[in-house]
Formats: structure tokens, C-alpha cells, sequence
């Protein structure tokens, strides 16, 4: 096998490996922070930031509850892969492989949802795979955008960069933050899950989910949260490591101006994020890739 093959693939085994020991706790952390600046924003006191680790820590203590024997292997497929993706995409790999990667966790969580046989639960992840259906046109096109600006895939190829991708990529990057939106599971998107109390279908997606499959659904989406945000971070990494604080800088921003979206703004229907997204992608993606091929 080639050198440079082998060193690819422990590159990605050592990422994955920090990405699922990190990630958990950043993703924790940020959805404490989350559920106390949401408290603060509708005029209430809010629980613990740590609340989330206890309230995973006690689904995992829970008797395991299952409807069928294939609902928990879905849902670990789906845990793997976002951490794979994670590891991938920290690792400095391939970010078009980072979002089919990401994307086959998704199907595996929406198929999860379907072996349950539950009508909720079928509703939940119908809606789901119209999130996928909205956002994945968006995505597909950041990292087309990224190897016209860049001449790579790999986000480790950012570094050697002399600007940053935003300066070529402004319209991209704005459709990409309008997706986050629904990659969040923020308001108004929030129609396959919410963490709020305003979902007619109960849970949503995870509503025959409980105790340590539920606790690793949380987990996953915790990893989730981090890499997309180090999607955002992405677009102003370049020329070396001091960079990277700008990107996580700008990744909180971002992270905090989602919260008062979802704070703000009343859910829409799925007919209209459909909509929405695909115009976004056709408009900012479509316009930004345009000007990158012809000027």
C-alpha cells in the first residue's frame, strides 16, 4: 500500500479517536450554554450548563428499552459515522468525503427511526429526510466552491492558502449559514425534533427512542454541532495555525446568533424550508460558483 495512503488513513484513525474524546464535551458544553442563553432570552433562570451531561448520564443508566433489535445498531452506525466524519474533517481530509460521510450518518438515523414501526416516529423521519433534501444541494455546492477557491478538497490545504475562502466565497458562505439553520435543528427548521416544547409530534424522530439509545443520539448530535460549526470556522482558516482562532471565533458568533434565531422566529412548514433552502442554494451557490468559473 502507498506511503502516503497508509499516512492518510492513521491521520484519520487518530483524528476520529481525539474527535470522539473531544467533541462530546465541546458539544456538551456549547448545548448547556444553549439551553441557559435560551432561559435568559424568554425571562427565566434556566438549568445548570452541565444539565445536559447529567440528563445523558441518566439515560445511560436506564434499563435498555428497544421496540425491535435493529433500532440501537442503526442509531451506533449513525454515532460512528458522524465521529468518523468528525475525524476526517479535523484531520485535515477530504471535505467532500466529510459530507458523504455525514449524510450516511443521517440515513442511518432516519432508517433507525423507521424500524420502530411507531407513526410519530415515521412522521418525525419523513421530515427528517426533507431536512437532508434541503440542505445537502447547499453543502454539496460549499465544497464545490471550495475546490474552485482552494484547488483541493482537503481541508488541511486551507493552511497553505495566502486568503482565506470567505474573500472568493462570501455568497457561499452566507447560503451555508442559512442551512446550519436546519443542520441545528434550530427554529424555524426545527420540524423533525425539537429541543423546545412546541413539537405536535411529541419527539419527533426520537419519540420510541429511549435510555442508552437515546443518550447516544445526543451524544451524536453533540458531535454534529461541533463539526458544523468547524464547517463555518473553515472559511477563514489560511496561511497557518494563528488562523484558527479567528475561525473559532467566528464559529461562536455564529453559534450565538443561531440561538436567537431559534429564540426568535416561529417554526415553518416543511413545504417553505424546502423552498427556502433550495432557492438559497440555487442563488448564493449558484451566483458564487458563477463568478468563480467565469471571472
Amino acid at each position: 500500500m502507498d506511503n502516503a495512503i497508509v499516512t492518510s488513513l492513521v491521520s484519520v484513525v487518530i483524528g476520529t479517536v481525539f474527535f470522539a474524546i473531544l467533541a462530546p464535551i465541546v458539544g456538551c458544553l456549547l448545548d448547556g450554554i444553549d439551553r441557559k442563553v435560551s432561559a435568559r432570552m424568554q425571562g427565566r433562570v434556566g438549568p445548570n450548563i452541565l444539565q445536559p451531561y447529567w440528563d445523558v448520564r441518566k439515560l445511560l443508566l436506564k434499563e435498555r428499552a428497544s421496540v425491535n433489535t435493529t433500532e440501537g445498531t442503526y442509531v451506533n452506525a449513525a454515532l460512528f459515522f458522524a465521529l468518523v466524519a468528525g475525524g476526517i474533517f479535523f484531520s485535515g481530509g477530504n471535505f467532500l468525503l466529510v459530507v458523504f460521510v455525514i449524510t450516511l450518518s443521517s440515513l442511518f438515523f432516519i432508517v433507525a427511526a423507521y424500524s420502530t414501526r411507531s407513526p410519530y416516529a415515521e412522521i418525525g423521519a419523513s421530515r427528517e429526510t426533507l431536512q437532508v433534501m434541503s440542505y445537502e444541494p447547499m453543502v454539496l455546492l460549499t465544497s464545490v466552491a471550495m475546490f474552485m477557491i482552494a484547488g483541493t478538497f482537503n481541508v488541511s490545504g486551507l493552511f497553505t492558502m495566502s486568503s482565506p475562502l470567505i474573500c472568493g466565497g462570501w455568497a457561499v458562505f452566507a447560503g451555508l449559514l442559512f442551512v446550519l439553520t436546519i443542520k441545528l435543528r434550530k427554529s424555524p427548521f426545527d420540524i423533525s425534533s425539537s429541543h423546545h416544547a412546541h413539537q405536535e409530534i411529541v419527539k419527533g424522530i426520537t419519540t420510541e427512542m429511549s435510555g442508552p439509545t437515546l443518550a447516544k443520539v445526543e451524544i451524536m448530535h453533540w458531535c454534529e454541532n461541533v463539526l458544523f460549526l468547524g464547517w463555518v470556522g473553515m472559511f477563514f482558516v489560511y496561511g497557518g495555525l494563528p488562523s484558527v482562532l479567528l475561525g473559532v471565533l467566528v464559529a461562536v458568533v455564529v453559534y450565538f446568533f443561531e440561538i436567537w434565531i431559534d429564540n426568535n422566529f416561529a417554526r415553518v412548514k416543511w413545504q417553505a424550508m424546502l423552498k427556502w433552502a433550495w432557492i438559497v442554494a440555487i442563488v448564493a451557490g449558484g451566483l458564487n460558483i458563477a463568478v468563480l468559473a467565469f471571472f
